[in-house]
């Protein structure tokens, strides 16, 4: 099942796709029809986390091209939920950066509160599986030491397009990022060194996963830059297809805030 967010007529709700032209919602409200013609939708953000929790360096051969040692627990950091984008979104590239990359990675939504879960109970706990570019400064990354700054800059949580209920086999999933139309990182989680389901129970037994929250599961090997006027694409087989467009920042000092422009 494919599940996205909506709203229609005043109302936000999760719904899943029945029909290229049609959804159904999710605990319909009186009054709501059991199906909605997608036409009559808009479509908002597939997630409102209150915590982003990623892991890093969780695929072998990506340890390797950074040049760091093989973790021997899940190291993990947080992205704020502002940086959390949908598909069709703009990554706005911030002017203190001179290198961006993407990272392509299968992310897990959480379904119900999870804590102390173990590994064996943890499915239970998940609402679905989607696309997620864990666009990184990598620049700022090796200058600050740390990852805070690099990782969490608005619109560097793109996610989407859609929460798939039921993928399969978890430890065979093929993906990829497509730059311009050139695939340019290949993957699979079958190289994973900590997988979903331990990554959950990890988690859970160090701060408290509410539904909503994401788990981003790690990148694997060939990492790379992105530019404005870029077009990139995660892509995960049997989970989805997220694209986004990549855009330059200006600051517009009349509105003292940032703006982004082409």
């Amino acid at each position: 099942m494919r599940i996205i967010r909506v709203r229609h007529k005043g109302l936000a709700f999760y719904a899943a796709i029945v029909s290229p032209e049609s959804v159904r919602p999710l605990n319909r409200e009186a009054g709501q029809p059991e199906e909605i013609p997608l036409a009559e939708l808009e479509l908002l953000s597939l997630i409102r986390p209150s915590k982003v929790v990623c892991v890093g360096l969780n695929y072998l051969d990506h340890a390797r091209e950074m040049g760091l040692a093989v973790p021997e627990e899940p190291i993990l950091f947080l992205k704020p939920p502002s940086s959390v984008i949908g598909a069709g979104d703009a990554i706005v590239l911030p002017a203190s950066s001179e290198q961006v990359d993407y990272e392509a990675e299968l992310a897990l939504v959480m379904g119900r509160t999870a804590r102390y879960v173990s590994e064996d109970a943890a499915a239970q706990h998940i609402f679905g599986y989607t696309c997620a570019n864990d666009v990184t400064a990598r620049d700022l990354q090796k200058k600050d030491g740390q990852w805070t700054r690099a990782k969490g800059f608005d619109t560097f949580c793109p996610v989407g397009p859609w929460i798939e209920t039921e993928p399969g086999d978890l430890g065979s999933l093929a993906l990829r990022t497509v730059v311009n139309g050139e695939v340019r990182q290949e993957g699979n989680t079958a190289s994973m060194i900590f997988p979903p389901h331990l990554l959950v129970s990890y988690i859970s037994n160090i701060m408290t996963l509410l539904p909503g929250d994401v788990i981003l599961t790690g990148t694997p090997a060939g990492v790379g830059p992105i530019r404005a006027g870029d077009e990139v694409s995660v892509e995960i087989d049997r989970v989805g297809f997220l694209q986004n467009t990549v855009i330059g920042e200006r600051i517009d000092e009349s509105l003292d805030e940032p703006t982004a422009m082409q």
